[in-house]
C-alpha cells in the first residue's frame, strides 16, 4: 500500500501544505469509513469475520503445504504471506513467518498498524476496488486446514468465574464454605503444559487413571468415567519477553494481550477428585486442551466493553486498575452426539468473569515470573449465575444428579465416547459482529492397554 500512495505524494509535491493536510486526513476517513462499507458487499450476511473483526490464523492449503499466517474477512482468509510487499518492511518477516509469535512480539503499536494496512490492503481487494493481485491472496476457508496459531511456550489456567467456583464449592464443600478463603483475594490459578494443546477439530481420546468409584475404598485404575468439557476462553501474551525479577502491572498489562480465542479444558472429573490433592489438577488436565484456530484481537473487542465484575473486598494495590477489560461476550456449547443433531446444553457470557485478564498478568507476574510472546493464559469455566449457564457437565448435571436431555432419546450426565463438543463466541452490537468461530473436539474412545 505505502509504494502505490507514494505516487500520489510526487503529484501533491507542488500544492500547498494546507491542502495536502486537509487532503491527507479525507484520505484517513475514506479507509477508516467507506472501507467498511465496500468491504461489507464481499461479506455475507451473519458472518463472524467482519471487516470490524479481521482475527488471525495460521494455515495451510493443499495445493501449498506451507504454514502462513493469515486474517478471516467473510467465508475467505488473506494470505500475509502473499501481500507481505505491501506492508512496511520492519513488519515483513513477522508477516511471512510460519507462527504468529514474531508479529506478537513486535507489541501492541506494531499490532495496531499491520491492523490499519491490512483494512486498506482489503479495501483495493473488494469488489468495489478490484486488485488482482490482492485477490491472488484471498483463500477460500473451506479449502484451508488450520494450525495452532503459535508456538505455545507456557500455558497457565486460572479460575476466574465466581459462579462456577461457588457451584463447585456448594457441591463438594456445602454453601457455607463455598469459596476458599483466598478466592476473592487473588485470581487462582495452575500451571498446566501446552505439549497437549491442540487445534480446533483435533479428536481426544478418553484417559485412563486412578479413580475412587465407592467413597472411602482402595482405587482401581481404568478409562474415564466422568468425562467433561469445560467452557473458556484463553488470550495470547504478546510484547517482547520480560526478563526474570521483571513485573508487569496491570497498567501496562493491556498492551500485553495479543487477541482472544475459545477454549475447551477438557477434564476427567473421576481422576482429578482422586489426584489433586494436595498439589491440584495433573493427569486430569493434561490429556488435551483445545483452542480455536481464530485469534480475535483486543483491538476488534473494544467496542463491546463493558464494567469489570464488582469487587468486594477491594484488592490489594497491586490488582487494582480503573480501566474496563471485561467484553460481552456471547457463549455457547453444543454436544453431537454421533450419528445425531448438535443441541445446544450451555449458553454463558465472558463478562461473568470476577478477575480481569489484566490481573491474571498482573498476578502471574508479581513474583518475577517472565512472560514470552505466545504464552498463553485461560479464563477458567465460564459459569453464570442460572443453571442454563453453567460452563461444564459437572455443574449442568449437578455432579450426576441431573439428567441432561441432548435431542430425541439422548440423554447425558458426563460425555460419551462419540460426542462432538462445540463452543462458539460472538459480540453483537447493532450491525457490528465479531465472531470467534468454533473451538470443537470429538471424544474417542480409551485406547486399551496391550496384554
Amino acid at each position: 500500500v505505502s509504494h502505490r500512495l507514494s505516487y500520489s505524494a510526487h503529484l501533491l509535491i507542488n500544492i500547498p501544505f494546507q491542502f495536502i493536510f486537509i487532503l491527507f486526513f479525507n484520505f484517513l476517513y475514506l479507509v477508516n469509513f467507506n472501507t467498511d462499507r465496500m468491504m461489507s458487499k464481499d461479506i455475507p450476511q451473519g458472518s463472524d469475520f467482519t471487516f470490524e473483526n479481521l482475527p488471525y490464523c495460521v494455515f495451510t492449503t493443499s495445493d501449498l503445504a506451507i504454514h502462513r499466517i493469515g486474517v478471516g474477512i467473510g467465508d475467505r482468509i488473506l494470505d500475509l504471506s502473499a501481500v507481505a510487499n505491501f506492508y512496511p518492511k520492519h513488519l515483513q518477516d513477522a508477516l511471512s513467518a510460519t507462527k504468529l509469535n514474531l508479529l506478537m512480539s513486535l507489541g501492541y503499536e506494531a499490532w495496531n498498524e499491520v491492523r490499519n494496512v491490512t483494512k486498506q490492503i482489503l479495501n483495493l481487494g473488494s469488489s468495489t476496488n478490484f486488485d488482482p493481485n490482492v485477490q491472488k491472496a484471498l483463500v477460500e476457508q473451506s479449502k484451508a486446514t488450520f494450525h495452532l496459531p503459535a508456538d505455545i511456550g507456557d500455558y497457565t489456567d486460572f479460575y476466574s468465574s465466581i459462579h462456577h467456583a461457588t457451584n463447585v464449592g456448594v457441591m463438594f464443600r456445602g454453601k457455607e464454605n463455598a469459596l476458599m478463603p483466598n478466592w476473592k483475594y487473588l485470581p487462582v490459578g495452575y500451571h498446566g503444559r501446552s505439549s497437549s494443546v491442540v487445534v480446533s477439530g483435533t479428536p481426544i481420546y478418553r484417559p485412563y487413571g486412578q479413580t475412587i468409584p465407592v467413597d472411602e475404598a482402595q482405587p482401581v485404575f481404568g478409562p474415564c468415567r466422568l468425562f467433561d468439557f469445560e467452557l473458556e476462553v484463553g488470550f495470547f501474551i504478546g510484547g517482547p519477553p520480560t526478563k526474570l525479577g521483571e513485573r508487569v502491572t496491570t497498567q501496562e498489562a493491556a498492551k500485553r494481550v495479543f487477541g482472544f480465542v475459545l477454549m475447551n479444558d477438557w477434564s476427567a472429573r473421576d481422576i482429578q477428585k482422586w489426584e489433586y490433592v494436595p498439589l491440584g489438577p495433573f493427569t486430569a488436565k493434561n490429556l488435551g486442551t483445545s483452542i480455536s484456530p481464530w485469534i480475535i484481537p483486543t483491538a476488534a473487542l473494544e467496542p463491546f466493553k463493558v464494567d469489570n465484575f464488582p469487587q468486594d473486598p477491594k484488592p490489594f494495590p497491586y490488582l487494582q486498575h480503573d480501566e474496563k477489560f471485561n467484553f460481552d461476550i456471547n457463549l455457547t456449547v453444543e454436544i453431537k452426539p454421533e450419528n445425531g443433531a448438535p443441541v445446544v446444553v450451555s449458553r454463558s457470557n465472558y463478562r461473568n468473569l470476577y478477575w480481569t485478564a489484566l490481573q491474571q498478568i498482573a498476578h502471574h507476574t508479581v513474583t518475577g515470573c517472565n512472560l514470552k510472546p505466545g504464552d498463553l493464559m485461560a479464563s477458567g469455566t465460564i459459569s453464570g449465575e442460572s443453571p442454563e449457564s453453567y460452563g461444564s457437565m459437572l455443574e449442568l448435571s449437578w455432579k450426576g444428579t441431573k439428567i441432561i436431555k441432548i435431542g430425541e432419546g439422548e440423554e447425558r450426565k458426563f460425555l460419551k465416547d462419540g460426542d462432538e463438543v462445540i463452543i462458539r463466541g460472538f459480540c453483537q452490537n447493532g450491525h457490528s459482529r465479531v465472531g470467534f468461530g468454533s473451538c470443537s473436539g470429538k471424544v474417542l474412545p480409551a485406547i486399551p492397554f496391550e496384554d
